[in-house]
């Protein structure tokens, strides 16, 4: 015996395609947006790797398959760019968090003016990159700026030098200058999820006699094991595709010491205007990001499946 149909079935197929379909026509424009200002720049990025897409050379254009990748393979700059991508990547981040915690778990105990000290704390976060950059290029200056001279005294530097010009610490002077501009967003992620901590569990081990080192390896860093994974995740991205402070303070040099895979990149496409190369070189990067965040991804998950 055939079940009755439901009224839903009698409607016409044109309304009940309609009806199917509101959800899609209402997402539409956000999906046209994603689409427009992400996937199509992406994909003609992508496919700018496997051209010859010089814009001095009227002839260019072509399709080449994989030239750029095979000449990436022999280029020592990019490669020296790499091992600089990583120093100045691992540096920055671990001190970044390093920093972040230490003032996450200060501004988590209850003082006065805790209000005001939380947005002193994120007052660098709101400085633009460049003028953030531009500062700390005139603090190193030892004519117009006072660390050389601090430094000096304190007997890190033989003389009030500006470390910007010295091959083997130019590094430092962007690294500092990111760690001043990017603690403020581990401070105030990690703080929030410090206060999403039971205080119970606190109280309950200090009843146990846990100690404040074992409350924080039993209790805290549990708790912060997926957010941290999420931001450091976050950040190590961020910073790797981040070459504002480089290019402002030492615009790769001296000797390409500071250069970087992303102010390599900037200097492929707009000062050789090779966007070609350039495209092959950013599409590297964005497959060593990609590994490296699926990776991240994979750990975090397995965080949150053992808790």
């Amino acid at each position: 015996m055939n079940s009755p149909a439901r009224p839903d079935d009698r409607r016409p197929l044109v309304k009940r395609l309609a009806d199917a379909s509101e959800p899609y026509l209402y997402s539409a424009p956000a999906l046209f947006l994603i689409i427009a200002v992400m996937l199509v720049p992406l994909v003609l990025g992508v496919s700018y790797a496997f051209r010859d897409i010089q814009l001095l050379n009227p002839f260019s254009g072509g399709f080449i398959g994989l030239d750029h990748f095979r000449a990436l393979g022999r280029d020592d700059d990019f490669f020296r760019a790499l091992k600089n991508t990583l120093w100045w990547t691992g540096a920055s981040v671990f001190l970044q968090f390093v920093f972040g915690l230490i003032l996450a778990l200060l501004l988590d105990k209850p003082f006065r003016g805790r209000g005001l000290a939380q947005a002193l704390v994120f007052l660098p976060w709101a400085v633009p990159s460049f003028l953030a950059g531009l500062n700390w290029a005139w603090l190193f200056n030892p004519v117009i700026g006072p660390l050389p001279h601090w430094l000096h005294a304190l007997g890190i530097l033989d003389a009030p030098n500006n470390i910007l010009a010295d091959p083997d610490l130019a590094m430092w002077g962007p690294i500092v200058a990111n760690v001043w501009w990017g603690i403020p967003f581990f401070a105030i992620t990690l703080l929030a999820a410090l206060q999403a901590i039971p205080r119970d569990l606190y109280e309950a081990a200090s009843i146990d006699g846990a100690g404040p080192v074992q409350r924080f390896m039993s209790i805290t860093l549990p708790f912060l094991a997926p957010t941290i994974a999420i931001t450091v995740l976050l950040r190590t991205v961020w910073i790797s595709n981040f070459a504002d402070l480089i290019i402002v303070m030492t615009n790769g040099g001296p000797a390409d010491r500071t250069q970087i895979v992303a102010s390599y990149i900037f200097t492929q496409a707009f000062k050789r205007l090779d966007f070609g190369y350039a495209s092959a070189i950013a599409l590297v990067l964005l497959v060593l990001l990609l590994a490296y965040s699926m990776l991240i991804v994979f750990l975090r998950q397995s965080l949150l499946n053992k808790d």
